[in-house]
């Protein structure tokens, strides 16, 4: 792991002076390597996945970590998204003259080493791989033991295309162990290689990175999301945004996991969105009012309303108006993504301002909290912190800035 950091380090310095046409032309053919290697990436994914069902993992679980040829493809086409953005690097974000003369400008420069701590879903390591290198940033990935093998065929697709295109290969680097020793390294900074960490999995994982790292950390803790129906709400668009919301993918972090329906509405609303939830295969944990529409609905307990269930679960409850469910959220949610289904502009914008999440929606399903549906290419994780990055972490994201200042022999009195 030492030799690691100090290849990164090296990569780096080489990284951040590359010219944007280098590091686009690296990411074009790291995408055509994806796709030439697609038997390979698939063949070792069916061992990973084999492996996962054995140990009885549940089927959210495995869903993340299964690979199709559209999976596949969408990695590649993640790529190529990614190659297809401005370069964030060397763009000045500010600019002013002082009366001194001295010329002042805030200018983009990458981070440098960028630590990167995933669980199962391998498409994450090239997902990250293309943003660092995007951004000038060299990359350390350590993904989950259960995806091992599929991770170590991608990151030899990428390291083939970051040699056709004439870039350190240790500018993207997988860490080559399953070992967990190799996390305790990366939390330690790698000899001060290390500039910051990127935890991206359950709560036991941020947990253990916020509590032991030595460097910086984008925090991405759990999605404790919630979808609010408020009085002004269409059914038809409720039901339809609800349903997307938690069931288009339910592994994912942008899932809806609690439903909040207004009290106004709940007498026409809740039934029929209890039954399209349970129709689509949805197990439904509901309060008092909620249990009385549907005899398979079961009881929510007071431990449901802050649980991240990554799977066909969701807990609702009928909510007294807008004020009780900001004050739910605010109480249960996890700083991510929440959205408020209404045609009442007003509500939806004390929604909008008084939710204090990296992410809010109004009348659109949760299931947006991705980079690449917000135009980033992708992402690195979903960052709920307020320092720095928050929301989606692309390659802007994952850049600093400095100061250049220029002057004419001027000397401060």
């Amino acid at each position: 792991m030492r030799k690691v950091g100090q290849a990164a380090r090296s990569a780096a310095r080489i990284l951040a002076l590359a010219p944007a046409p280098a590091k686009n032309a690296a990411l074009e053919a790291m995408a055509k390597a994806i796709l030439a290697n697609e038997a390979a990436i698939l063949a070792a994914n069916a061992q990973d996945v084999a492996d996962a069902v054995a140990r009885g993992q549940i089927a959210s679980y495995v869903d993340r970590l299964t690979l199709d040829e559209k999976r596949v493809a969408g990695i590649a086409a993640a790529i190529r998204e990614v190659a297809a953005q401005p370069d964030p690097v060397g763009r000045v974000l500010a600019s002013w003259t002082r009366p001194n003369g001295l010329e002042f400008e805030r200018v983009s420069t990458p981070l440098g080493v960028v630590g990167v701590i995933f669980e199962s879903r391998p498409n994450v390591l090239a997902d990250a791989g293309a943003l660092c290198l995007k951004a000038g940033n060299a990359s350390i990935l350590r993904g989950g033991s259960e995806s091992f093998r599929t991770c170590a065929e991608i990151a030899k697709a990428l390291r083939a295309g970051l040699q056709a295109a004439g870039l350190p290969e240790a500018a993207i680097q997988m860490v080559p162990t399953a070992d967990r020793a190799a996390v305790g390294a990366m939390l330690a900074g790698l000899d001060g290689n290390l500039d910051v960490l990127v935890p991206r999995g359950g709560r036991n994982l941020v947990s253990r990175v916020q509590a032991e790292a030595r460097v910086p950390v984008f925090a991405h803790l759990e999605g404790v999301n919630h979808t609010y129906v408020h009085a002004g709400a269409s059914l038809d668009m409720a039901v339809a945004v609800v349903l997307n919301a938690k069931m288009r993918r339910t592994g994912v972090c942008g899932a809806t996991e609690t439903l909040l329906v207004d009290q106004a509405v709940a007498p026409v609303f809740l039934k029929p969105l209890v039954k399209a939830l349970l129709e689509a295969g949805c197990e439904v944990r509901g309060d008092s009012r909620t249990l009385s529409v549907d005899p398979h609905v079961k009881p929510a307990d007071d431990t449901d309303w802050a649980t991240e269930y990554l799977d066909a679960i969701i807990s609702v409850k009928v909510v007294s108006g807008l004020d009780a469910a900001l004050a739910h959220i605010e109480r249960y949610g996890s700083h991510h993504t929440d959205a408020i289904v209404t045609d009442d502009e007003a509500a939806a914008q004390r929604f909008l301002a008084e939710v204090d999440s990296a992410i809010v929606l109004h009348n659109a399903s949760t299931q947006f909290a991705d980079g690449g549906e917000f135009g980033f290419g992708g992402e690195i994780g979903i960052a709920t912190g307020r320092m720095h990055a928050r929301g989606p972490v692309g390659a802007e994201q994952l850049c600093s800035f400095k100061y250049r200042v220029k002057g004419q022999g001027t000397v401060r009195p």
